[in-house]
């Protein structure tokens, strides 16, 4: 198969060469891996991989192993509390629970596609499926764009997800992840097969003439009709050459260009260095260009346009059809399914405002239509269309942005806080870095030019490499209510149609990674961009013209670890990714609350009250084994169930932010180790041996529960080796007892008879029951086995949101049947030693004498 794989990649490239002419093409090698095998994920974790695809990756094969397979058909039904996800997400960590409306409609395009691959374009969206046990798929340059990108890895969603939780039950999930990122090593190659020849406009600067009105002065043209082509002659070259004709006049808008040029101080332009490409009908050409820095918009329009024909015997027609189209996108292939921007450049020349810094792809396709009952047609014409271009970037001058270039622009320098957050810092303007962050006054910084009563002033500032998993906190505070409209983008200059967040002091966008603050006073604009990009951010505010302004306003910028300090509800933790690269920080909440800032109230206040009732005063129930231990003066049991009791109720008063005795994990250590000694103490004190070998059994399971408290208190499987490890030392005990007393006699023989061999066996379990009998209250032993299957049914049934009530009905049945075990003891049978009873009788055949 690899090698029917490789042939046909040869031909392909030996066509595309014949054909189009590329320079070179070369399979893609792979350039980079990375690979996480068996991570563990248990209840309610989860961890975040760093992937990053350089600018020549050609693809990227993902394949994901788990051991759960969740049906897409039934992800919808699914629980999202216990719903494994593997989300991604490019320039940040996701966070697919802030908006359950996102994540409904990331997990609807898994069921209608049923992996990453069935959107059209990653790059500008999250994608969360449920775990698989294998997945297998490979992203090209065509769906996805180079630079950072996230996995994350959830075990169940929702509030209750950063909640402080005595326990965790649920299931773990183990998965594995391998990603192979391929490249071309080849200079101006590209594409999924690196068949695809790639062509850098080269650049310069020059100054524009101060009196030209905008960019349309410079460059604008207009085409004559192609209806005058003519056919020349019969088997000779025809060139049909549309020659520009410069005027002043703005062109209408055409596809999804705006209409709407510039005012350049200087100009940045770029030209191809062939002086005509032609294209044949359906054939393209695809070049790149780099926009160094933030810009209102580039333009791209053509020098020359010729049509070049052989003519044939065939009647050529109408060439009004005849369309040269121009594709854009920003950092990844365009296609004429898949772009950015597009335009008819043979009649407007194509615009993009407010392009991202980075890396552009413009593509030329020559396509030939007709219009046939008011549909258009392509049709397949001998010829080619040639073509020369030119792009142009207009930029403004220091300190200054926007389409005319006469609204302020600052840039804000970065101050690190003295903080445990690697991240944490806060944005200042040049020559205001000793002020604090308390935050800067814009008085003397918004643009005093209006358009329409309405100015804009823009802030540019860059989050560090690293600090994708911070959150961008802005706010603005006035005296007065605030009639601003805050914009922000990532990578590129904002306006009122192209901008990612916005908020005012009555509405915000809804996006699932911002969160924006309500404010009834309306004096007060305060938003978070959670898990903002790595790089440079621009916030444009648009206001009122400051010429006359009264009122002082304040604008911070922080680059902070939790949203809203937690709600104070919570405590902010950091952590580190699985690559190692990047810092993120969530919020560990407490017992009644949750959500990724804690703002989910999951129990009221009356609720807690109760629930912390229950938990404490259920302990309660040590008094009865405890009573009676006293009474039978087992002064060891007596203070192992007292002493038990008490410290359960003590911990539970901390991890119910009551009263904390001693630390949290002291408390949680002898609560648990004293529940599993007291319930191993039980069964011990049920084999009545002497004190040295109980000794000695109390000494070693004390050692064990020691471990198992200390290890994995919050084990479901504990009760069963807690119970296993109690019988085990009544089981020791009883052989313990019986070797030493002989109380059931044992043949030490082996008989061959058969039926002999029965009759013994017979009669040593007739002697064990008649022990037994003998040595418990039977009712009381089933009532105390009874009860201890109800603590082990009320451990397992404890989940997050009902393990008040479960675990308060477990501290009732486990002390409850440790009474039942005590008090089923025969005390008198048990410390009588009737060893007459079972022992041989002596005969002594020799006759007494006085």
């Amino acid at each position: 198969m690899a090698a029917l794989n490789l042939r046909l990649l040869v031909l392909l490239c030996s066509w595309a060469m014949a054909t189009v002419g590329f320079s070179s093409c070369q399979a893609p090698s792979v350039v980079s891996s990375f690979s996480r095998h068996k991570v563990w994920l248990g209840p309610y974790d989860w961890t975040y991989l760093r992937v990053e695809l350089p600018p020549w990756f050609s693809s990227v094969a993902i394949n994901f192993v788990s051991n759960v397979n969740v049906d897409k058909e039934q992800t919808k039904q699914h629980p999202k509390s216990n719903l494994p996800l593997v989300c991604f997400r490019g320039g940040s960590p996701p966070i697919p629970d802030v908006s359950g409306i996102h994540l409904d409609d990331s997990l609807s395009k898994f069921v209608l596609s049923g992996s990453f691959g069935g959107a059209s374009n990653l790059s500008v969206i999250d994608q969360c499926i449920p775990f698989q046990k294998n997945l297998s798929v490979t992203l090209t340059n065509e769906l996805i764009s180079p630079g950072i990108w996230y996995f994350g890895f959830f075990n169940g969603l929702g509030p209750a997800r950063t909640q402080s939780k005595m326990i965790n039950r649920g299931k773990a999930y183990i998965f594995s992840i391998s990603i192979f990122i391929e490249g071309c090593s080849t200079m101006g190659v590209w594409g999924p097969y690196c068949n695809q020849s790639v062509n850098m406009i080269p650049c310069f600067q020059s100054s524009i003439d101060r009196h030209s009105r905008n960019l349309l002065d410079l460059n604008m043209y207009s085409w004559g009709s192609l209806n005058h082509m003519v056919q020349a002659g019969e088997d000779k070259e025809v060139n049909y050459h549309l020659s520009p004709k410069w005027m002043t006049t703005k062109y209408k808008q055409v596809d999804n260009n705006t209409s709407m040029f510039v005012t350049a101080e200087n100009l940045v332009t770029c030209n191809n260095t062939i002086e005509l490409s032609c294209l044949r009908n359906g054939e393209s050409n695809i070049y790149a260009v780099d926009i160094v820095s933030i810009t209102s918009q580039f333009v791209v329009s053509l020098t020359d346009l010729r049509f070049n024909q052989t003519s044939s015997t065939e009647n050529v027609g109408n060439f009004s059809g005849i369309l040269l189209m121009s594709y854009a996108r920003y950092n990844a292939m365009p296609l004429k399914s898949l772009q950015d921007y597009s335009t008819d450049i043979s009649r407007a020349p194509l615009i993009v405002n407010s392009p991202k810094v980075g890396r552009w792809y413009i593509a030329f396709q020559a396509v030939n239509q007709t219009e046939a009952n008011g549909t258009m047609q392509e049709t397949f014409l001998n010829g080619s269309l040639c073509f020369s271009f030119m792009l142009q970037v207009p930029e403004c001058s220091s300190g200054k942005a926007g389409f005319n270039c006469t609204w302020e622009a600052h840039t804000l320098q970065r101050a690190s806080k003295n903080s445990a957050v690697p991240f944490a810092s806060y944005y200042l303007p040049d020559g205001e870095l000793g002020s604090t962050d308390a935050g800067f006054s814009l008085d003397n910084l918004l643009s005093n030019s209006s358009v329409g009563q309405t100015a804009w002033t823009y802030f540019f500032f860059n989050i560090p490499t690293g600090a994708a998993g911070a959150n961008m906190h802005v706010r603005l505070s006035s005296d007065t209510k605030l009639n601003y409209g805050v914009y922000t983008k990532f990578s590129g200059l904002l306006s009122m149609d192209n901008w990612d967040y916005f908020a005012n002091s009555t509405s915000s966008s809804n996006d699932s990674m911002f969160l924006a603050s309500d404010d009834s006073s309306g004096k007060n604009i305060d938003f978070y961009v959670l898990s903002a990009r790595e790089g440079t951010w621009c916030i444009g505010l648009e206001h009122p013209s400051n010429s006359n302004n009264k009122y002082q306003t304040t604008m911070s910028i922080w680059l902070e670890g939790c949203p809203n300090h937690c709600s104070h509800h919570g405590a902010c933790r950091n952590s580190i990714d699985e690559s190692g690269l990047t810092f993120y920080s969530y919020c560990a909440c407490d017992r009644d609350h949750g959500g990724f800032d804690c703002s989910n109230e999951l129990v009221t206040h009356k609720g807690h009250i109760w629930q912390s009732i229950f938990l404490v005063a259920s302990n309660a129930a040590a008094i009865l084994p405890a009573f009676w231990a006293l009474r039978q003066k087992a002064f060891a049991e007596w203070v192992l169930f007292t002493s038990s009791g008490i410290s359960s109720g003590l911990y539970h008063a901390c991890d119910r932010g009551t009263w904390c005795v001693l630390s949290f994990h002291v408390l949680q250590f002898l609560d648990f180790w004293l529940s599993f000694m007291a319930v191993v103490s039980t069964f011990i004190y049920m084999a009545t041996i002497d004190e040295a070998s109980k000794r000695a059994i109390h000494t070693s399971i004390s050692i064990l529960t020691a471990l198992l408290a200390a290890t994995g208190a919050t084990r479901s499987a504990n009760i069963a080796i807690v119970v296993a490890i109690g019988t085990a030392g009544l089981l020791l005990g009883w052989f313990l007892e019986f070797s030493v007393h002989r109380a059931i006699h044992c043949p030490l023989r082996f008989d061959l008879n058969m039926p002999e061999r029965w009759q013994n066996l017979r009669s040593w379990l007739q002697n064990l029951i008649r022990t037994l009998q003998k040595r418990f209250h039977w009712l009381y032993l089933l009532l105390g086995f009874f009860t201890l299957a109800l603590a082990a049914a009320c451990w397992t049934l404890e989940a997050n949101e009902s393990y008040w009530i479960w675990h308060s009905f477990w501290h009732i049945t486990i002390y409850t049947s440790s009474f039942f075990f005590l008090f089923s003891m025969r005390t008198n049978e048990s410390n009588e030693q009737q060893e007459p009873a079972y022992e041989l009788t002596r005969q002594d055949s020799l006759p007494r004498t006085e």
